[in-house]
């Protein structure tokens, strides 16, 4: 992941603002966790900077890139929802491997990023299960 900046980056519904200009700066291969209560616009804040949902004012920059014009799918950003849904028909390989196909991945590429989420501890059991086989921490 490249860097991310957003620089004072607004988001209203009509004459109701939801995010006050936030400022944020993440380095390079840096993890970031945002902590607020219920309603204070972090998923709104992912939402825009991932390109589905539009930007009041401001622009949120990746890499040194604007994203203000660039469509969701050419971002390259990918959000983990609280409530993440797998697809429950697919086995947890398929699962994880699918984006990476979506995004024509080389297969030995596919198979390489597989095997290192294999290791992860809970997880190298069930390549074969189903979602429902896991955990919510898990999923």
């Amino acid at each position: 992941m490249s860097g991310v900046r957003l620089e004072k980056i607004v988001k209203a519904y009509g004459a109701v603002q939801v995010v006050h200009g936030i400022d944020l700066a993440v380095p390079e291969k840096e993890f970031v966790v945002l902590v607020e209560p219920s309603g204070c616009g972090k998923s709104t804040t992912l939402r825009m900077i991932a390109g589905l949902e539009d930007i009041t004012d401001a622009q949120p920059i990746i890499d040194g890139r604007v994203l203000n014009c660039v469509a969701p799918k050419d971002r390259d950003v990918a959000i983990d929802f609280q409530n993440y849904a797998p697809y429950p028909h697919f086995d947890v390989a398929i699962n994880i491997a699918f984006g990476l196909k979506i995004r024509k991945e080389r297969k030995a590429d596919i198979a390489a990023s597989l095997a290192e989420i294999g290791g992860i501890p809970g997880l190298s059991e069930y390549p074969e299960g189903k979602p429902c086989d896991l955990s919510g921490g898990q999923r």
